[in-house]
């Protein structure tokens, strides 16, 4: 016969509280008394914990040193009468529907999942297609947390975010090194205006790179007020051949749709000089290690990963597929601006 589980009563949680809070007694000690087990005990114990607050006046700096204690001093404590109400809590939020359970909502998503869209832009786009209609809404967040629940495994949705992992990754930080790029403009000399995404002709530029041992490469081009990417195909990653793909993708470009362009700090950018004397666009360089201040570009560039993945080789990518690849990111909506795509824009 298995065993039987229940759910801590309100009379267990205060024995709990008078045992090991106020009495002293050991974890173990008190499980034996409460008729628990010591992980149960353990783990509402931890569940519990309270932490005082100026908010809940619970905490008083004023007060003398002997009455800091329990609820009176910063130090977190466990409250039967506070645990209790969390599990009520719980306990009714449990029985709500989850939000992707609606039979219009789902399909919705999965298509558009599908379809190569990113959650920021599912969260945002039903605001425009249906307006006013509260059950066609859900978050970024909520969209995340569902994919990656163990019900959905067997469907395996994670495939089509935007990179594709198991588990969602951390971010880390990297030494930063002196810059390797002559006559170098840092970003802070960028004029302010191009924070503000107003004005057409900023671009963002990075080189996406092939798998060995093809040294083939893609020369991206961003605009940063529609988003919209220009990408073109380089022999190789040497800086030569990237300032020639950046000569013939602006060369053909009203000078006020060129105004400069924004780099991180790879060696491909060494000949930017030669762009500017040439096309008068000045090229200005990231911090180090500060992909955030390039974040248009780096998001477009992880578009195009979707359709060319990590480890694939470009020696045999044409011209043409790579255009029908900017194409297709150009007709889908992003969160910003207003989750409109950047033809639109």
């Amino acid at each position: 016969m298995g065993t039987c589980y229940s759910h801590l009563s309100p009379d267990e949680r205060i024995r709990i509280e008078r045992l090991h809070c106020e009495q002293g007694l050991s974890v173990r000690r008190t499980a034996r008394l409460v008729g628990r087990d010591k992980a149960t005990v353990s783990r509402e114990l931890k569940r519990g914990l309270r932490f005082a607050s100026n908010e809940n006046e619970s905490y008083r700096p004023y007060r003398p040193k002997r009455l800091k204690t329990g609820p009176w001093t910063s130090m977190p404590f466990y409250s039967a009468l506070a645990a209790q109400r969390r599990a009520d809590l719980r306990r009714h939020e449990s029985r709500k529907p989850h939000r992707m359970d609606s039979d219009r909502l789902r399909p919705w998503v999965m298509d558009a999942l599908r379809r190569g869209w990113s959650p920021e832009p599912i969260e945002g786009r039903p605001k425009l297609e249906h307006p006013g209609d509260p059950v066609m809404r859900v978050s970024h967040e909520c969209l995340h947390q569902w994919i990656h629940a163990k019900p959905q495994r067997d469907l395996d949705l994670r495939q089509y975010l935007p990179r594709g992992r198991k588990h969602r990754a951390r971010r880390k930080g990297r030494k930063v090194r002196g810059p390797r790029i002559p006559m170098r403009v840092d970003i802070g000399q960028r004029p302010r205006a191009v924070d503000s995404r107003g004005q057409f002709g900023h671009r963002e530029s990075d080189t996406v790179i092939g798998a060995a041992p093809s040294r083939v490469c893609i020369d991206t081009q961003v605009e940063r007020k529609s988003r919209g990417p220009f990408a073109r195909l380089v022999p190789d990653k040497s800086a030569m051949a990237t300032a020639r793909a950046e000569y013939e993708i602006h060369r053909d470009l009203p000078p006020r749709a060129r105004i400069d362009r924004t780099w991180d700090n790879g060696t491909e950018a060494s000949c930017h000089t030669l762009v500017d004397e040439s096309l008068g666009l000045p090229a200005y360089f990231a911090d180090p290690y500060s992909s955030w201040q390039r974040g248009t570009n780096e998001n477009r560039n992880g578009r195009i990963r979707r359709y060319l993945p990590k480890k694939t080789p470009f020696d045999t990518l044409t011209q043409d597929e790579l255009d029908a690849i900017a194409k297709e990111t150009d007709d889908t909506p992003m969160k910003q601006p207003e989750y409109k795509t950047p033809n639109e824009t």
